[in-house]
């Protein structure tokens, strides 16, 4: 039985009062004042970059262990993300929003004192932990306070954050190191961290809902072994090659695979019963997961081959100053900021797929650019190839970003946002010793330091990414149908169903067979509901044999004689009354409705496959819900649970005022 989340007219712990509405000025008072935050947080995610050989010389390390203190500062991100989801369900923005800028500003200090390598890396940490929180929260803020026809605009002021701020963080760490020491990357921060705390604590204010939920501490321990073994076990195996490690590689890179393996299966177990630490429905919508692992391989690109690969060619093999390769990688983190609200403004038009297959295009191109230099190649060269580089990626960027999450339903964003959050932090991290660690491994050398011929294979290797990128960036939808289509489409009232079904043309995709059905106007909350949506239906892939009943008659097309799968339930009211349910395809166009009786529905489903069923009743909001019927269901149970929502204005009862409304 799918559970109902909570929703806006719950009754629920909220944030302030004054909270904003969204679309409004304050509401963009308070994106902006987490977009400042974010990009001086993420800043710290590569400021260290070029200070790598100075650190190296400094603290009596290798270079495949000091660029740990990037690699752990992205895999604790990576761990503490998915807690994210359970954070925001239990506490207000606000409270995660000062929770996390304290954080940044204590590992801030403790880094700026450390006396030697672990100190600094435990503040690193620290700093990561703060840096975790922001990121999920600013992107489930855009979600919901910005109008889906406006997200892609915002989406690439949040790029010009998630992608500029680690873009430039070499520059300005080159310029601090030109006349300073490294440790005053960290004393300039810390001001600005603090002064985006008290501007946070004065100004945040975010509509919220918070509910008791217990955090699963097996999950969190099983999500750090995961992917904190893999990437200290693919390290190891490039410090193999000098002193060698303590402990062999495949130790922990069995510890990891195995432990992710039991997470994954913890978390498919716990969301049954809505108590995961990172719900994994969001894998079950296919532009999701196709944005997922484009963007996936973006990071591995802009984090671990030209936020570290490019400063340390620039450095051992064209022998150029930490000031001079700060500069150098300007023009293309400049060129990267530029592109973010046109890029925006581009896919609030055409949509992903025209902006990231050329943008896949340019970074594949690029990285193997970077593996034909040579130490007699020109600085101008270098600095095209970056600027072609982080062009292609400020095309990708955007789109995926915006793609990836407005499939989803409301509820989902929280958990879509920390998935997508970890797993661009895990690829970053995991590209960034993947590279250091081949270049090592392949230098002629066996010093720990990548030379010039280890650096090209290093190259080569973020070469065969980009081309993958360019062959997945081909798999995204021509059109995609967002949450808010399809809540759209369930609620226009008087619609014939089989009419929009032969209307709705969407490229070369055809929706499945219509059902005919009676039409029936549901009760509606009007413009002030918001649709609910949960996660998917559960199917216990059982049920009788008898032909679709409850006023819904299905047709066949090349099936012979088997009965269509149904979708059977009950609907639990907050207050007096019946609901309606609306039988709607991935492309927005409905294929039946039914009223309930005593409580109860059953609807026919036109073919097998993935439906969202949308439930509303007058005074109630209205939920919608994805049931998946497989090739061999006969019925799938649904039950829902509506809550109330403030009473409705008589016109609002209206189909024709529901209409003008919406």
């Amino acid at each position: 039985m799918a559970t109902a989340p909570t929703t806006p007219d719950a009754p629920a712990a909220t944030d302030d009062p004054a909270a904003p509405d969204p679309g409004s000025t304050r509401a963009g008072v308070v994106i902006a004042v987490l977009v400042v935050s974010a990009f001086v947080m993420i800043l710290n995610e590569t400021i260290l970059s070029v200070a790598l050989n100075d650190l190296t010389r400094d603290l009596g390390v290798s270079t495949t262990t000091v660029q740990w203190l990037t690699s752990g500062f992205l895999l604790t991100m990576a761990v503490v993300i998915p807690t994210t989801g359970f954070l925001l369900e239990r506490f207000t923005p606000r409270q995660v929003f000062l929770a996390s800028l304290t954080l940044f500003s204590l590992g801030t200090l403790v880094s700026a004192l450390a006396p030697g390598f672990g100190v600094l890396l435990v503040g690193r940490v620290v700093q990561a932990c703060g840096t975790a929180l922001i990121i999920p929260l600013l992107m489930t803020s855009v979600m919901r306070l910005v109008p889906e026809h406006k997200r892609g605009s915002m989406m690439g002021t949040i790029s010009i954050v998630i992608a500029v701020a680690p873009a430039i963080g070499p520059t300005i760490g080159g310029a601090v190191l030109a006349s300073l020491s490294w440790r005053w990357m960290f004393w300039i921060v810390l001001p600005l961290a603090l002064l985006a705390l008290l501007l946070g604590a004065a100004l945040m204010r975010l509509p919220s809902q918070t509910r008791s939920v217990p955090l699963d501490v097996l999950s969190v321990l099983l999500s750090a072994l995961g992917f904190g073994g893999i990437l200290y076990g693919f390290s190891a195996i490039g410090e193999s090659g000098g002193s060698g490690p303590h402990v062999a590689p495949w130790i922990p890179l069995v510890i990891g695979a195995v432990s992710l393996v039991l997470f994954v299966g913890r978390q498919l177990a716990l969301q049954k019963r809505e108590a995961a630490l990172l719900d994994l429905r969001p894998f079950t919508h296919r532009t999701f997961v196709v944005s997922l692992i484009l963007a996936a391989l973006l990071f591995m690109a802009l984090l671990g081959a030209a936020a570290i690969l490019l400063p340390l060619y620039l450095q051992t093999v064209l022998n150029q100053g930490t000031f001079i390769t700060g500069l150098a990688v300007l023009p293309g983190g400049l060129v990267l900021g530029l592109l973010g609200r046109p890029v925006g403004a581009l896919f609030d038009r055409f949509g992903a797929r025209p902006l990231v297959i050329p943008g896949a295009l340019a970074m594949a191109a690029s990285l193997w650019g970077f593996a034909s230099l040579s130490a007699a190649s020109p600085l101008w060269l270098v600095i095209v190839i970056h600027m072609v580089l982080m062009a292609g990626l400020g095309l990708m960027m955007t789109p995926l970003m915006t793609s990836s999450l407005a499939v989803l339903p409301g509820p989902l964003y929280s958990h879509g946002s920390a998935i997508l959050a970890t797993l661009q932090q895990v690829a970053g991290a995991f590209g960034t010793a993947a590279f250091v660690t081949i270049s090592a491994i392949a230098s002629a050398t066996a010093s720990g330091s990548p030379d010039a011929q280890g650096l090209r294979t290093g190259f080569m290797a973020a070469g065969v990414v980009g081309v993958l990128a360019f062959v997945v960036s081909f798999f995204l939808p021509r059109r995609i149908v967002t949450s808010d289509d399809l809540e759209t489409a369930a609620d226009a009232p008087g619609a014939d169903p089989r009419a929009d079904s032969a209307s709705a043309g969407h490229g070369d995709s055809t929706g499945p067979l219509p059902v005919a059905t009676g039409s029936v106007s549901p009760g509606s909350n009007g413009a002030g509901s918001n649709v609910a949506g949960s996660y998917g239906a559960e199917s216990n892939g059982s049920g009788s044999n008898g032909p679709a009943a409850s006023g819904t008659s299905g047709t066949a097309s090349g099936t012979g004689s088997r009965p269509w799968p149904r979708v059977v339930g009950r609907v639990e009211l907050a207050r007096a009354g019946e609901a309606v349910v609306t039988l709607v395809d991935e492309h927005g166009v409905q294929h039946g409705r039914v009223d309930t009786e005593g409580g109860s529905y059953d609807l026919s489903l036109p073919a097998s496959g993935a439906w969202l069923v949308v439930v509303s009743a007058p005074g109630h909001a209205p939920r919608a819900d994805r049931v998946v019927a497989g090739g061999h269901d006969t019925e799938l149970r649904h039950d829902v649970t509506l809550v109330g929502s403030e009473p409705l204005a008589d016109d609002a009862r209206d189909p024709e005022s529901v209409t003008s409304q919406s």
